[in-house]
This record gives C-alpha cells, sequence and structure tokens, in this order.
C-alpha cells in the first residue's frame, strides 16, 4: 500500500481583526507563520468560502505536487461547510486532509498529532465531521491551556498573553519542521513521535 498523503490542510479559526490573536485562532497564525518560512511562499485568494492557497510540495522522491491550503471565512462553528467544498472539488479523501486547530486539552507551547478519534467539544472538529461525514482525518493540535473559571467560551476568544506568546513561537518553530515533513513523507511515520504532547517550551525539545 501506498503511504498516505496529505493533499488538504485547513487551518481553522475565525474570520475577522478583533479574532485574529485569539486562542481559538492558534491555527491561522500558524499558517502566517508558515508564510515565513515555505518556499515558495503560499499565495493566498479567496476561494471555497475562505482564503485558499495551492502550495507546491516536494515528496520524499523528489517529486512536486499540489498541496491546497485552506483557511475557512465560515467562522468556527462552520468550518466542515468550506473544507467540503474544497475537498469535493479536488477529490480530496478524508484521510489526506489535515484539520489545524487550537486543543484545551494540551498546555500552551505543546504541538500533537493524532489521527481521527474525539472531538473534545471542539465545534470546528464537530462541524468538519458533519460536512465530512466522518472524524477519519488527521489533526495537528496546539495547546492552549484550560482557563481556570468556568467561562471556556471567553477564554478561547482572548488573546495569547505575552509570555505565551513566547512559547507559542516555540511551538511554531517546531512544528514547522514537522509540518514540512507531514507533506513531504506522509503524516503515518510521524505519529508516534508526535503523538504524544511534543513539548517544545521545556528544554526538552520534542
Amino acid at each position: 500500500m501506498p503511504p498516505i498523503m496529505i493533499s488538504l490542510v485547513a487551518f481553522l479559526g475565525n474570520h475577522g481583526k478583533k479574532y485574529e490573536a485569539n486562542r481559538h485562532n492558534v491555527a491561522w497564525l500558524f499558517a502566517d507563520s508558515l508564510s515565513l518560512s515555505l518556499a515558495p511562499t503560499p499565495s493566498w485568494q479567496s476561494k471555497f468560502r475562505g482564503s485558499y492557497a495551492p502550495f507546491q510540495a516536494t515528496g520524499a522522491d523528489g517529486a512536486r505536487r499540489v498541496v491546497h491550503f485552506l483557511k475557512p471565512e465560515t467562522y468556527m462553528n462552520l468550518s466542515g461547510e468550506s473544507i467540503a467544498e474544497a475537498a469535493s472539488f479536488y477529490r480530496v479523501k478524508p484521510d489526506e486532509i489535515l484539520v489545524v486547530h487550537d486543543e484545551l486539552e494540551l498546555p500552551c507551547g505543546t504541538v500533537s498529532l493524532k489521527w481521527s478519534g474525539g472531538l473534545g467539544g471542539h465545534n470546528g472538529l464537530r462541524s468538519a465531521k458533519a460536512s465530512l461525514g466522518t472524524a477519519d482525518f488527521w489533526r495537528l493540535r496546539f495547546g492552549i491551556g484550560r482557563p481556570e473559571h468556568a467561562d471556556v467560551a471567553a477564554y478561547v476568544l482572548s488573546n495569547f498573553s505575552a509570555d505565551e506568546r513566547i512559547g507559542l513561537s516555540l511551538a511554531f518553530s517546531a512544528a514547522g519542521g514537522l509540518f514540512e515533513g507531514l507533506l513531504r513523507d506522509g503524516p503515518e511515520g510521524y505519529l508516534r513521535e508526535w503523538a504524544k504532547k511534543a513539548v517544545t517550551d521545556s528544554g526538552k525539545g520534542r
């Protein structure tokens, strides 16, 4: 069996200036950081009710192929509708999709790769499952930690603190290398190493 290759990457977030630095928008912040490191630089355009960029990825065999980047602008709760439109248009199967999102159950400054599984109450993932008809897609998760108070909705829509931004930059640096590997080699070979909360701010590396 040939390896599974990622063909569509969906970065989940909320559209609009007031949301851009929120914890819930960590995937979009990561996408922006990739624009500084990936070559060629992704060129974003309006498509599939979101921002779309075709990216020329190089496989382990040196062959070039297009990977579709998408930032749904339907707001988080309807992210799946945008993802499903792009997947249908380009005939991408669910197991070729990587969804990048925030994760309450991981501390800030951690990165985790996950295949399928539960949705953890995440409305963007819930929408993706409903629109794709399955939860069998890949997830790249950035920890944002749980608040000490009970108002989770207010927490995810608040901005990162200065200290958290430092940890986030370290997480993005580590995740950038992982991301390039995922596009080059496929995700399966990285799952064991990265499934267990790859801490980037503890001095332990991965």
